[in-house]
């Protein structure tokens, strides 16, 4: 016959006794890396929005003025026109984010 336990021998079953600690950080980076200095060519350029010059220049400005000096993301031009609903201003692209995501930040979890 099993035991029956209340819900407060539940909880402090599991929790664990003393203090909190933290034993280890890590940190992970996609393998991708755009520098800064390069990145309003590649943003313009994989969404196809190099005519806009007026607004890509306002977009370089705003990055060299940011203090960042590389962007490290999972995306590729690859991936990009496999998925094109990421590149289009309106089209939805969540669905396809999440499916990346799910897949790639455990990677990340573990390599750090």
């Amino acid at each position: 016959m099993a035991a029956t336990m209340t819900v407060e021998e539940v909880r402090k079953a599991q929790r664990a006794e003393g203090p909190a600690t933290v034993l280890a950080i890590g940190t992970a980076t996609p393998a991708n890396c755009v520098y800064q200095a390069d990145y309003p060519d590649y943003y313009f350029k994989i969404t196809k929005s190099d005519h806009m010059a007026d607004l890509k220049e306002k977009f370089k400005r705003m990055c060299d003025k940011s203090q960042i000096r590389k962007r490290y993301m999972h995306l590729t031009e690859e991936i990009l026109q496999e998925n094109p609903n990421m590149c289009a201003y309106t089209a939805p692209s969540l669905d396809a984010r999440q499916d990346i995501v799910v897949v790639e930040v455990p990677k990340l979890g573990k390599a750090a």
